[in-house]
């Protein structure tokens, strides 16, 4: 099979998954994002934000293909392009570290080492952009999913954060601890020494979140 990676750009953004070009959680305000629902189309939003991003910043995200179809992708961002992160009760991210918003690999490609390709390919592209770290709001036990019992983050109401336990299987830790979203961050130093024993950790991270569309929730 041939495997390779491409940046999150206006050109590649059509192969994210129809839900995740759909979900606007992190990329808008509360009030945005309601309107947007109302008007009904997200997807248009997605897409400015991207583009935004990438004119001020760079490319928020990498995808992965195999055999030329996408399978795979990870976003992320600086914390300034991020508004729903400051509702977040363990906010604001650290200054010198770029905010994992969410992730996703295919169920059938699970297992064959994409997850780390697609991580490590994104900790070599941040690290070479002068970033330091990543840092990601968790589900913590209080959360749908976040006590470790289940690989699912949250039921479709809650919002589409990464699950903590699997966070901190993959060598991040807790900065600031809450009930329900702690803050959890990683070096980008430690991601890129990743080797095959936390290949499965990664797969389930990546594997975890169930996107919930047009959702403007802000957490409690």
């Amino acid at each position: 099979m041939g495997r390779r990676m491409a940046p999150l750009t206006l050109d590649t953004v059509a192969d994210l998954p129809k839900q995740s070009r759909q979900c606007v959680f992190w990329e808008l305000d509360a009030a945005a994002a309601a309107r947007v629902a109302e008007a009904g189309y997200p997807d248009f939003e997605k897409e400015a934000w991207i583009s935004t991003v990438l004119l001020q910043w760079g490319p928020c995200g990498r995808l992965v293909y195999v055999d030329d179809q996408p399978v795979g992708f990870v976003m992320y961002a600086p914390p300034l392009y991020v508004p729903q992160q400051s509702t977040f009760p363990t906010s604001p991210v650290s200054g010198d570290a770029v905010l994992l918003t969410t992730g996703w690999i295919e169920p059938a490609f699970r297992g064959e080492g994409l997850a780390r390709m697609l991580l490590q390919g994104a900790a070599k592209d941040l690290t070479q952009r002068g970033v330091k770290a990543v840092e990601a709001f968790g589900g913590g036990p209080a959360a749908a999913g976040g006590d470790g019992n289940t690989d699912s983050a949250h039921d479709s109401s809650d919002p589409c954060v990464l699950p903590a336990h699997l966070l901190e299987s993959v060598g991040f830790t807790i900065v600031r601890p809450h009930h329900r979203f702690p803050r959890l961050r990683l070096e980008l130093k430690n991601a890129l020494s990743w080797r095959e024993d936390v290949e499965a950790a990664l797969e389930r991270l990546l594997g975890s979140v169930r996107v919930p569309t047009l959702t403007g929730v802000a957490p409690a």
